[in-house]
């Protein structure tokens, strides 16, 4: 459905380095810089960028606004959550963990990047 997600940094230095951390930790390349200065990753087909706001204004956070990430197993949530904590995110909501959801079990884990846009990594346990 989904083409690919950007949030806006205002350090992109700082964003390279959390998020090459990040997607580094799950197996995915380190994030490239295009022409414009924009940083990109490519995980299962789907794209995540990182950019400088185009309007000239400060980044912010989208209040409410939850960027998911959907990882292979419960141990690549762990090392995509602490790899993030390395890197300057922050852990929020309750700790890595599974939980009980009305699609069923999930395991989840939820960072705060460096510029506080709220990420969170899932992976659905599957039925036994």
């Amino acid at each position: 459905m989904f083409s690919h997600t950007m949030v806006g940094s205002n350090d992109l230095e700082r964003s390279k380095k959390f998020y090459d951390q990040l997607f580094t930790a799950i197996g995915s390349k380190p994030g490239r810089v295009d022409d414009k200065g924009r940083l990109s990753y490519v995980r299962g087909g789907a794209g995540f960028m990182v950019t400088s706001p185009i309007d000239g204004q400060p980044a912010t956070h989208g209040n409410g606004a939850t960027i998911g990430f959907a990882l292979d197993s419960a141990e690549q949530i762990d090392a995509w959550h602490n790899a993030g904590v390395a890197a300057g995110g922050t852990s929020i909501e309750d700790p890595p963990g599974p939980r009980q959801g009305s699609f069923g079990q999930l395991y989840l884990a939820y960072l705060r990047d460096p510029d506080g846009n709220k990420l969170c990594g899932l992976y659905r346990v599957p039925k036994t």
